[in-house]
């Protein structure tokens, strides 16, 4: 799970020069959120199976 928090921070990194430059690609751009929303998701569903259930 470290692994995929290093690389959504690296994403996050790698956007915002993205975003910073007037000639960059924006569909790479795109593509780069696309990945780090499912880095984000993937994440959030391995901490929330770390959490045991409540019984009910």
């Amino acid at each position: 799970m470290v692994e995929l928090k290093l690389e959504h921070r690296d994403l996050d990194a790698a956007i915002v020069r993205l975003q910073l430059d007037p000639d960059a690609d924006e569909l790479a751009v795109k593509r780069l959120k696309k990945r780090k929303l499912q880095l984000k998701d993937c994440i959030a569903k391995m901490e929330s199976s770390l959490i045991p259930d409540e019984p009910a």
